[in-house]
């Protein structure tokens, strides 16, 4: 595993120690964990965004629409 170096605001140090003491979690493991979150949704809305026209070709553009296609 690599090691990252981040500056953050002191009242943000202040709010992740008291979450780490709040969860027993470790500092760490509520960073990776929201990093991941964070990753994970900028590469939904990537996708989204790319394969939206196709889907608006399809008819598709509500929520609705799909599940209505899919059932």
């Amino acid at each position: 595993m690599a090691t990252l170096t981040i500056r953050l605001p002191e009242q943000l140090r202040t709010d992740l120690r008291k979450l780490s003491r709040q969860e027993h979690k470790a500092v760490s493991d509520i960073v990776r964990e929201s990093l991941r979150r964070h990753v994970a949704v900028q590469q939904f809305r990537s996708l989204r965004r790319r394969i939206l026209p196709f889907a608006e070709a399809q008819g598709l553009v509500t929520d609705e629409d799909v599940f209505k296609a899919l059932s």
